[in-house]
């Protein structure tokens, strides 16, 4: 089984797109146990997905209630009950392509390639540097990659079991880029890779630096970036002079951006 993580804040625009996209899922809505975190939503989102609840009766959906606390703590909230042997993350504004859950699982399922951790593309993405594809579409991710370029959308991503018990929660005191950080911390002890088609659609098409939600606040997202390495020195992950770089390396992109989202 595998269960499905949705948190929801005032999705009731984006919501059951995000529902329906796993009804369409080409390996059929019995192999899914989706849990919706309602977190603290004051539109109408809570009420559509029990609309929906009641009339996809063959979908094993379930809603939990909780005070906004960030999308942090509505993932792990999740997390705690999930009783999948695989997770996969979706936010409330996105949509999987219906082959997604197929083509991923059967790296996931695959006892020769040793894939714990996989993501893919969205939205036009090509693969980029330092990623490289290799062999079976696969681009590996480790830390020191993460640590240049965070590629691998949270809505993108299917994980075993075991990187719960390997890597625990998402930091609930981190607001911004803490995708970022647990896939830095995910990296110490899985095997993560990118798989290079293009299976999820996200936030619309847009971009995702500088135009809407919690990213479009470039300044915090750069003190979640410095958090994120600064953990990764303090944790004896990296060196001193490795941190030295990745921090001059992360201002100039800091810089690019700014100048970016001015034009």
């Amino acid at each position: 089984m595998i269960s499905v993580i949705i948190p929801m804040y005032n999705a009731e625009n984006t919501i059951i797109n995000a529902l329906n996209s796993i009804k369409a899922q080409t390996v059929g809505v019995q192999e899914f146990e989706v849990i919706v975190v309602n977190d603290g939503s004051y539109d109408q989102s809570e009420k559509l997905v029990r609309e929906y609840m009641e009339n996809h009766q063959e979908m094993n959906i379930r809603i939990l209630n909780q005070p906004n606390g960030g999308v942090s703590k509505a993932r792990n909230t999740g997390l705690k009950v999930a009783e999948g042997d695989y997770i996969a993350l979706l936010d409330a504004d996105d949509e999987w392509l219906p082959e997604k859950t197929e083509k991923q699982l059967k790296f996931l399922q695959n006892d020769l390639l040793h894939v714990d951790f996989i993501t893919a593309l969205r939205n036009g993405e090509k693969i980029w540097f330092p990623y490289q594809v290799e062999q079976y579409n696969l681009a590996e991710m480790n830390l020191r990659k993460l640590l240049l370029r965070v590629d691998g959308q949270t809505s993108t991503a299917i994980f075993k079991r075991k990187i719960i018990e390997n890597t625990g929660w998402f930091d609930e005191n981190q607001k911004y880029s803490e995708d970022a950080n647990y896939w830095m911390r995910v990296s110490k002890s899985n095997n993560m890779y990118i798989l290079a088609e293009e299976l999820a659609f996200t936030g619309g098409g847009k971009r995702s630096f500088g135009i809407s939600g919690l990213s479009a606040n470039l300044q915090e997202m750069e003190k979640g970036i410095q958090k994120n390495l600064r953990e990764m020195y303090d944790t004896k992950r990296i060196s001193y002079p490795e941190y030295i770089l990745f921090f001059l390396f992360s201002k100039i992109k800091y810089g690019i951006r700014i100048v970016k989202n001015k034009l």
